[in-house]
């Protein structure tokens, strides 16, 4: 088996499913190893992403695992065997590996969930507010740096699965740039809100009793043990997998949701804060 020297995230996650499925049956890594007639350093590197895994094996790893899910297993398979090499690849030892393996997890997601609370998020931001935000990157990015990060945010627009936004008053209003850049983006989010795969709610300023609400994305798998919460961190973004985790950002998402404007109410809000501009 060839060693990978970079796994993506992708490649990580079939790993850390099939650990979890060995652990749940209480298997150790050496016998699961020998379940398969390899030794502990070859399973050692299955479950970490670093070298591939047939369809045969995953399917033998699980009924020794005694997993049942049948659609989770199926799951899993697709993920072990798909050879997609997408845009994002062309980026690759240009980009930070998060760039990549976050327009990769887009490009396989069912679905996107967003909060969003100080910044517009980058799938419906205009060039102009985007090179403003990664203008104030903290060591300063070159301009071949500065442009590499704005290519690969505008590409990653022409996602479409079924994306719910809850937007916060704050990101409206925050001018990363100058009155026209600002005047430019809410345009553009209320032409985006009329997609008809997009739906986008509001959180004002006046709404009482909003708390412990973060910045985060919640990407659907093709099954839900497979969704994924991604938070943005100092050094790139954050995957979160573990499924108590989920849990709580799947009910936060919903709390967050019930208490912000419905999306015709949330279009007239940002119209008007367009005509203040």
């Amino acid at each position: 088996m060839v060693q990978r020297r970079e796994p993506t995230a992708r490649q990580m996650r079939l790993g850390i499913e099939l650990r979890r499925l060995r652990e749940a049956a209480g298997l150790t890594a050496i016998e699961a190893a020998a379940l398969l007639g390899a030794n502990r350093v070859q399973m050692s590197h299955i479950e970490s992403g670093l070298v591939g895994v047939s369809e045969e094996r995953v399917r033998r790893l699980a009924s020794h695992y005694a997993c049942t899910d049948g659609e989770f297993i199926d799951a899993l398979v697709v993920m072990a065997t798909d050879r997609t090499r997408g845009w994002w690849e062309e980026y690759r030892g240009q980009l930070p590996t998060s760039f990549l393996d976050l327009a990769e997890l887009e490009h396989h997601a069912t679905f996107l969930h967003e909060v969003a609370i100080l910044y517009v998020p980058g799938l419906l931001q205009t060039e102009d507010y985007a090179r403003a935000v990664f203008s104030a990157r903290v060591p300063e990015l070159t301009s071949e740096e500065l442009e590499l990060r704005v290519r690969h945010r505008m590409r990653r627009q022409q996602i479409s699965i079924p994306y719910k936004l809850v937007l916060h008053e704050a990101a409206l209003r925050i001018r990363v740039s100058d009155r026209a850049a600002s005047r430019a983006q809410l345009t553009k989010l209320l032409e985006l809100s009329e997609a008809d795969n997009i739906t986008m709610r509001v959180i004002p300023f006046a709404l009482d009793g909003f708390a412990r609400a973060a910045s985060t994305m919640s990407y659907g798998g093709p099954v839900p043990k497979l969704d994924t919460v991604v938070r943005d961190v100092p050094h790139g973004s954050a995957f979160i997998d573990s499924e108590a985790q989920l849990s709580i950002f799947r009910t936060r998402f919903r709390t967050v949701e019930a208490v912000s404007l419905d999306p015709e109410r949330t279009r007239d809000f940002i119209h008007r804060l367009t005509k203040e501009l």
